[in-house]
């Protein structure tokens, strides 16, 4: 049984001989020899015949002798195993000693290590485990083979490494064996494999991350983009809503219940239509309430009644020809309590110059329209009556400025009225825009009005057009051209403010003075004494009904001293001075009464 070789602290040299079948290397010891006497390191002086090994692997082998002096043949192809010679005559083995210069010493014999469990015979039927590298069992030679057994060869090992494994015990998976860290030599790893790999577990990893942050983001867009179309839906509800266009609601309940009627903030314009062929003139006020955000065409009839600057009534119509725009425009302050910032003069031919700048017009006709310039009769139409009629510039001028036969004028009014909103239509929304449409015009404006003051209001009366929140009405007046109740109630108070406005400093007194005597010439009479009594003279028309009784109201406390001295300029008791109701556009309403005396003078 072999010791296991536990390590080695000699001296000894060791040469590699092999490897066992676990890849272990093997080593064996070199032995000491001692060079012959007379070795020619050259080998001249020794025949090759004898002794010599052309092919050995480096391991010096034993041969034998023979008796006869009579040398075998050498095989020249040496496997790394030469067959022992055995002698010729007697079989007894003997050692030859190398060139008969002395004896050999022994090769010390260890158990070596069979790395295939090869057994090894030893003579005298004694079993020891000889290392051959081959794999092949040494045999010792025994009398009766006559075979030159091989010396087993000396089997060395590095220290630490483990002996070779005793007969019977397995070679692989035992509990015993003791593996260290020294016995064992390791292949470095390629670092390039490493980087692969973990630049392979970084790839994995980071394409799960985004995928998941992927994830994460449609998730966050997907919430993003409905809680956008939330607020948006909120929003056009509640624009809607405000706008007064949601199913129930309508416009007309916008009409600004929130801020009183008198406080709420209104730009108007008024333009005069002059027709620079048939003659005459069309008048309408246009109303931007920029509280409300409602636009207006208040019509003007020609009938209505104004106060000169002398004080004498005259009508509309006459205040253009006579008076101008500026004297018209202050006349229309006074009867209808409102502030014109200015006035728009607008000829025929700007008319239809301003309808071909905005790409003509699309309106409801009411009637057929002749064209004006054709001499001959039976010919066909300018403008045809229907609905979603196209306008020209020529076509709208016609149909702004026709009044048919036997006609009010209020019917060629509403057309004017017809007009202008489909200008508004398609004019630009844009301030710059619309500017620059009026300047295209060449037009010579009144002053204070200017090309950007007119573009700029044009521009919002545009905008409400197209929105919808444009309306035209008509300013009801009776046949003497004095506003009636309705007026009051509908048109000047919801669209021009309700009451007439404050005077200011200094300025005179407006009276309304209504004629309930029953006599025509009481009402001249009356407005004589009130324009001489530095009062501004307001016609309220006549009464269906006399009255016996004259009554003066005022509705401003402040005004009860101006009633007073009106009641005495008449000629009437103070006792019939009291608060009351006015007419919208007078500081004090005069009712005469059959106790009011008209002078004999008077013509009636």
């Amino acid at each position: 049984m072999n010791d296991r070789y536990d390590g080695y602290a000699g001296g000894d040299q060791y040469e590699l001989v092999g490897y066992d079948e676990f890849g272990q290397p093997v080593y064996r010891q070199v032995p000491q020899q001692q060079p012959p006497q007379g070795y020619d390191p050259y080998g001249a002086a020794q025949p090759q015949g004898y002794g010599y090994e052309p092919y050995a692997t480096g391991r010096q082998q034993p041969v034998q002798s023979y008796d006869t002096g009579q040398q075998p043949p050498v095989s020249p192809y040496d496997t790394g195993q030469q067959p022992p010679v055995s002698s010729y005559d007697t079989g007894q083995q003997q050692t030859v000693s190398s060139y008969d210069t002395g004896q050999q010493p022994p090769v010390p014999s260890y158990d070596s290590y069979d790395p295939y469990g090869t057994g090894a015979s030893a003579s005298g039927g004694t079993t020891s485990a000889a290392y051959d590298p081959y794999g092949q069992a040494a045999n010792t030679a025994g009398a009766s083979t006559g075979q030159q057994p091989r010396v087993a060869e000396q089997t060395a090992y590095i220290p630490h490494q483990a002996g070779p494994a005793e007969d019977g015990e397995p070679r692989a998976g035992r509990a015993d064996r003791d593996y260290r860290t020294e016995q064992f030599a390791f292949v470095e790893e390629q670092e390039a494999d490493s980087e692969d790999v973990i630049d392979w577990l970084k790839f994995t990893e980071n394409r799960t991350e985004r995928r998941e942050e992927a994830r994460r983001r449609a998730r966050s867009r997907v919430v993003a983009l409905v809680v956008v179309l939330a607020l948006v839906a909120v929003g056009g509800v509640g624009y809607l809503w405000y706008a007064g266009k949601l199913p129930g609601t309508s416009s007309g309940g916008k009409t600004g219940t929130a801020t009183p009627v008198g406080a709420q903030n209104r730009d108007v314009l008024v333009v005069h239509l002059h027709n620079t062929k048939g003659g005459g003139t069309s008048t309408a006020l246009l109303v931007d309430n920029t509280t409300t955000k409602q636009g207006t065409t208040v019509l003007l009839p020609n009938s209505l009644a104004l106060t000169d600057d002398s004080g004498s009534t005259t009508t509309l119509a006459k205040s253009v020809d006579d008076d101008g725009s500026s004297g018209t425009q202050d006349a229309l302050d006074t009867v209808l309590g409102t502030n014109i910032q200015g006035t728009w003069r607008l000829d025929t031919p700007y008319l239809s110059n301003l309808v071909e700048l905005v790409g003509n017009i699309d309106i409801t006709t009411n009637s057929d329209v002749p064209d004006p310039d054709s001499k001959k009769k039976g010919e066909p139409p300018l403008v045809k009556k229907g609905a979603d009629q196209t306008l020209s510039g020529k076509m709208a001028v016609a149909y702004a400025t026709y009044r048919a036969s036997g006609e009010a004028q209020n019917a060629q009014l509403e057309r004017f009225g017809q007009v202008m909103q489909g200008v508004l239509r398609k004019l630009s929304s844009d301030k710059q825009a619309a500017t620059t449409t009026v300047q295209t015009l060449a037009q010579i404006l009144d002053p204070p009005l200017t090309d950007q003051d007119l573009g700029a209001f044009l521009a919002k009366l545009a905008d409400l057009a197209k929105g919808g929140d444009y309306k035209t009405a008509l300013l009801p007046v009776q046949q003497d051209g004095t506003l009636s109740e309705s007026a009051s109630s509908s048109v000047i108070k919801d669209v021009l403010g309700g009451t007439a406005k404050s005077p200011d400093a200094g300025a005179a007194v407006r009276v309304g003075i209504k004629n309930a005597t029953g006599s025509k010439s009481a009402t001249e009479q009356a407005r004589v004494v009130v324009v001489n009594g530095g009062y501004t003279f307001l016609d309220s028309g006549t009464a269906t009904a006399a009255q016996s009784v004259s009554e003066i109201t005022y509705t401003d406390a402040a005004k009860k001293n101006d009633a007073v001295e009106v009641a005495k300029t008449l000629g009437l008791p103070t006792s019939s001075v009291k608060k009351g109701k006015v007419t919208s556009n007078a500081d004090v309403s005069v009712v005469l009464g059959q106790d009011y005396k008209v002078s004999s003078g008077s013509t009636g």
